[in-house]
């Protein structure tokens, strides 16, 4: 009877991939018969042919790109008709390289405005966390996305006053000031008081009191958040303007003439009326009307 040796393995065990010096100790694994090249050859990397992430179709793939002249054509249809792999196969593989930074698909657009799609071979990965070499490939530009930019609308135009006063400014700037006492939203910036001081002077110029001004701008506001409190007070201060004040005349403006002072005759106080009233309003009343005052110097017409 065999005595089984429980130390031997059961079969032989190749060896493992990741240590390919073991195959070299027993005299086995590939050897290299090399001539050195002088023409038509491309210097292809280890980091590329020795990946551990790259399917062998892209390996190989990457290789010949790097072998075509610039301007050939590497499109997913021009590959698909030089090899058997078909199309989904070659797609994926490109898809592969641009992951790790050995293929960049870039845009443009011609003189004539088409857009065209140019296929980058890189041999250098951008991914690479070393100091790539100068091979003339540029590194990939990542083009951050545009940024919405928010263009703030202008505020709406507001009624200009005919006069441009310092005082009258000054009040509307003044009263602008003080809506955010009566509602915090109100809070104004200086170029929005700027643009609404016009349209409040507008207001004081039509005989408007600065209350009343306040009142049409403050009251019945939206209880919801105002966004942009100074074009809803440039809308109030156009569409609720009011009229200008009534036209008034020359005459309406000039006092009325002042009567000189002098004695009454009846009771002898003091009263203003005119040279021909001798007089109070009182002692005429109590003398049933008497006849007016001759002036002196009258002569009666009945004697000339």
């Amino acid at each position: 009877m065999d005595i089984q040796n429980t130390s031997a393995p059961p079969r032989a065990q190749s060896a493992p991939a990741d240590n390919p010096t073991r195959t070299r100790r027993h005299g086995g694994g590939i050897t290299h018969d090399n001539t050195r090249h002088t023409t038509r050859f491309v210097v292809i990397g280890n980091h590329l042919v020795q990946h551990k992430e790259l399917s062998l179709l892209a390996i190989g793939l990457s290789c010949h790109l790097q072998s075509l002249p610039t301007g050939a054509g590497a499109d997913i249809k021009s590959l698909a008709a030089r090899f058997p792999e078909g199309p989904t196969r070659i797609a994926a593989a490109l898809r592969e390289l641009e992951a790790h930074g050995y293929l960049r698909r870039e845009r443009h657009r011609t003189q004539t405005g088409r857009i065209v799609t140019r296929t980058v071979s890189c041999n250098q990965p951008h991914a690479s966390l070393r100091e790539p070499v100068d091979t003339g490939c540029p590194p990939a530009k990542r083009t951050p996305p545009p940024q919405r930019r928010t263009v703030q609308k202008a505020l709406p135009a507001v009624p200009q006053p005919s006069s441009t006063a310092p005082a009258l400014l000054q009040t509307a700037i003044d009263l602008l000031a003080t809506l955010r006492r009566h509602d915090p939203r109100l809070l104004l910036s200086a170029t929005d008081t700027a643009h609404l001081v016009p349209g409040v002077a507008a207001w004081l110029e039509r005989d408007v009191a600065p209350g009343a001004v306040r009142h049409a701008l403050t009251t019945g506001l939206p209880d919801e958040p105002l966004r942009r409190p100074a074009a809803l007070l440039a809308h109030r201060l156009t569409d609720r303007l009011p009229p200008p004040p009534p036209f008034r005349t020359q005459s309406a403006v000039v006092p009325p003439p002042r009567h000189p002072l002098q004695n009454c005759e009846g009771c002898d106080r003091g009263f203003r009326a005119s040279a021909n009233e001798d007089r109070c309003r009182d002692c005429r009343t109590t003398a049933g009307g008497a006849p007016p005052r001759t002036p002196p110097g009258h002569v009666p017409s009945h004697t000339r």
